[in-house]
């Protein structure tokens, strides 16, 4: 027989996914504070709260066990009450109260007021920006739109966020304020689309004006730009990241493919040619920028020759950071009704391929850096090292800049100027210069 908990009331959040998610879990936490709810994320609690990701197969796989995982928990006594929240139960609430009825409540990507009475708390409009942070506390993702209006085949992120939805210029200069106040030192834009920013509120793309506006917030020293869409880019955003030193020189700006005919299939509204020059463009506006790209191997109908032109492209576009998932067949996206005919072992080989091409690249452009010195963030201490990075890294994706704690010491949450005395392909190793 079950027994009851004998834990008091604790909230648990178990995010996963991609950072637009540990936002969002972020900010519930925020609100259950506010109400005077105890929460942790991803510790022991006895109430579950499970924030979902419905993107592609393997992180649907992920969340499913996790639910299951955390249903059993609550079959044995160990917890009390398991919700899930999140872009899968925004996909798919029918089949997963069919399939997963032990669950106490499914909520979607908008449901926050009712999950959060759910959880015995109100949610609180005054709590402009106001979240409970799980990273670092030097570094912080901040949300500048939710939703997409681009028609890409393979993507399912407008079934589970919907509409391009951008926040006012004054939340986000307020919420970066109060992100600074608590010691965050780097901010990490993020949306569905960056470069779509503005055009519901202001009736233009103004990205460039945002970052300036955000780069005059005392405390803030490196702004960061993550997944800008290519066609239709705002080319005075590089402006802007050329003439102030706090907007990072780096951008991730996800491309998928290079084919002509697999970009046409995307709906990706672009070519081999045009993605060619504005890379070109943007490494003249921005010498030495850190562009960081994702590739889709496998999509419907990719020939051998495809994949060569692609593999052929990344080996001469000598990217600083790539990555490169197999296509995953999405149900409702336009791209399921072609028939997903590349075998996935074949679809694996070839994501293999791009990924030693790039092993090669990044090992060969790390080897460049020996010997330089680099103003680093550090995050974390992790075992025998202190561990970092340049303005040219992410976090949990790019490179990270090790230093021997044994030898050296350097302050977590500052930055250090690191000169570099060995690299690996994705790792740097390095010794604190003192700045003179």
């Amino acid at each position: 027989m079950r027994t009851k908990s004998l834990k008091k009331n604790k909230i648990n959040v178990v995010t996963l996914g991609c950072s637009k998610n540990v936002y969002d879990s972020e900010v519930l936490m925020g609100q259950l504070r506010a109400n005077n709810k105890e929460v942790v994320h991803e510790e022991e609690g006895n109430v579950v709260v499970i924030n979902t990701c419905g993107f592609i197969a393997n992180a649907k796989e992920e969340s499913v066990n996790t639910i299951l995982e955390y249903v059993q928990k609550k079959e044995a006594g160990e917890v009390d009450k398991v919700f899930v929240t999140g872009c899968l139960s925004e996909r798919y609430k029918p089949d997963l109260q069919k399939e997963i009825p032990n669950v106490d409540d499914y909520f979607g990507t908008s449901d926050l007021p009712n999950l959060l009475k759910a959880l015995g708390a109100d949610y609180k409009h005054e709590l402009l920006g106001e979240r409970l942070t799980t990273t670092p506390k030097n570094y912080a993702y901040l949300k500048i739109a939710e939703g997409c209006d681009r028609p890409c085949s393979f993507c399912a992120i407008p079934l589970m966020r919907g509409k391009h939805k951008s926040k006012p210029m004054e939340e986000l200069v307020a919420e970066a304020e109060k992100l600074a106040a608590n010691g965050v030192r780097e901010l990490i834009l993020i949306a569905q689309d960056l470069t779509y920013y503005g055009l519901d509120l202001y009736k233009k793309r103004n990205l460039a004006e945002l970052l300036q506006k955000l780069a005059k917030v005392t405390g803030i020293e490196w702004i960061r730009l993550h997944y800008a869409f290519p066609t239709g880019f705002p080319m005075d955003v590089l402006e802007v990241m050329k003439d102030d030193p706090k907007i990072c020189d780096y951008i991730d700006i996800p491309l998928q493919h290079i084919a002509d005919p697999i970009l046409k299939s995307m709906r990706r509204g672009t070519t081999k040619a045009k993605t060619t020059k504005l890379l070109q463009d943007f490494r003249e506006a921005v010498p030495g920028m850190a562009i960081r790209t994702t590739l889709i191997v496998g999509y419907p109908g990719e020939t051998e020759a495809d994949f060569q032109i692609l593999k052929d492209w990344v080996r001469a576009m000598r990217f600083e950071r790539l990555g490169c998932f197999t296509y995953s067949h999405e149900e409702n996206t336009h791209a399921f009704n072609l028939a997903d005919d590349v075998p996935q072992e074949i679809k694996q080989q070839r994501a293999n391929e791009i990924m030693e091409v790039q092993s090669q690249i990044s090992w060969e452009l790390n080897q460049d850096k020996i010997g330089k010195t680099f103003r680093c963030i550090i995050d974390r201490k992790e075992g025998n090292y202190f561990i970092g990075r340049t303005e040219f890294d992410s976090p949990d994706v790019d490179n990270e800049v090790l230093v021997d704690a044994s030898k050296y010491y350097v302050k977590i949450g500052d930055f250090a100027n690191i000169k570099i005395t060995e690299a690996s392909d994705f790792d740097l190793y390095g010794m604190p210069i003192l700045s003179s």
